[in-house]
């Protein structure tokens, strides 16, 4: 079970039944698979080491990203493929069958109506969601009550699933998230416990968390993954226009590790972004700001929000106003 919630609510709210999580094995297939098709499971702990848990990830690398794994040769990564793609359809299906599939995207509530309204009901699985404005506009808030959200059962417009959390700037507070568990009726003891969470220090360090996730997420019904904030480390760890290609180089390759995710193991992925001065902003905006990382940032999200301060604790998302409480991100007030 996902979240533990108070007695007199825990007859009205099911979390993650053991049936729920087999209907979802059904979106990816385990990479143990291939032992059946003639791998030798040597082959496949490799692949496993390398990261990739299910033949869906396998046939989501380049056959020169599976040679370079110690111990596969050219001969071996193209058997390997071979019986992948035999356990796995990554060719042509019909527009009826790729209709059919988004049924399974769901939207997790973001704990305002207004916000999830803008949405379209709310973050969206399968697909990355990026929120960019300036510091304490909300960012940050919204991820902590994602944090919750995505715990509540499915009827409740949440996902009931896990959350996995990696942090590049020190913002995580678990105990920002106990209030925010209280307002949606459930025991924050629990709902810390279904919260992985990792400090990344480096974008090397960034990556490499990324390809840990794979084993979890084959294993345990995950919905969320939130990176806050992407942009930083690479800021931190290139500096200067003679780094600025490699630098977009290495974030290009890691939002493409966050898409194969969200794809792979049906989760929503939350990016943080920062902003940067945008000095061809125009005359008639007083204070122009732009997200950090450029074009290559730009194309990977599916969603892009941009939060701004309003009165007091309000936030403002392209005319919705929402508001920042103890309870988390929620409707604003009159």
């Amino acid at each position: 079970m996902i979240g533990t919630l108070k007695a007199e609510e825990a007859s009205q709210l099911q979390l993650v039944e053991r049936e729920d999580i087999d209907d979802e094995e059904d979106l990816f297939e385990a990479i143990d698979k291939l032992i059946t098709a003639g791998i030798n499971a040597g082959d496949v702990k490799k692949l496993q080491d390398a990261g990739i848990y299910t033949c869906n990830g396998l046939m989501m690398h380049t056959k020169k990203n599976l040679t370079g794994i110690k111990g596969l040769s050219e001969a071996k990564v193209d058997k390997i493929c071979e019986a992948a793609e035999k356990i796995v359809n990554f060719g042509y299906i019909t527009g009826s069958d790729a209709l059919l599939k988004r049924k399974s995207v769901i939207r997790i509530t973001t704990g305002s109506q207004a916000l999830d309204e803008l949405l379209g009901g709310g973050i969206e699985t399968s697909a990355i969601t990026e929120a960019f404005g300036e510091f304490r506009s909300g960012k940050t808030q919204l991820a902590h009550t994602l944090c919750v959200s995505t715990q509540l059962p499915t009827n409740m417009r949440g996902g009931s699933g896990k959350v996995a959390y990696i942090d590049t700037e020190g913002t995580f507070r678990p105990d920002r998230v106990i209030p925010i568990a209280e307002r949606f009726g459930m025991d924050p003891g629990a709902v810390l416990d279904n919260i992985v969470y990792a400090r990344a220090y480096t974008y090397e360090h960034q990556y490499n968390l990324l390809l840990g996730l794979a084993a979890k997420m084959s294993e345990e019904p995950f919905r969320l993954l939130i990176v806050d904030s992407v942009i930083a480390l690479f800021r931190v760890d290139f500096t200067g226009r003679g780094e600025l290609a490699e630098r977009q180089q290495k974030l290009a390759q890691m939002l493409s590790r966050l898409t194969k995710i969200a794809e792979e193991f049906n989760v929503a992925v939350y990016m943080t972004n920062q902003v940067i001065a945008d000095p061809g902003g125009g005359v008639f905006i007083s204070d122009p700001k732009k997200p950090a990382g450029g074009h290559v940032l730009a194309h990977a999200a599916t969603i892009r929000l941009m939060f701004r301060k309003g009165k007091g604790e309000q936030r403002v998302c392209k005319k919705h106003v929402f508001q920042i409480t103890p309870g988390g991100i929620a409707d604003a007030k009159d």
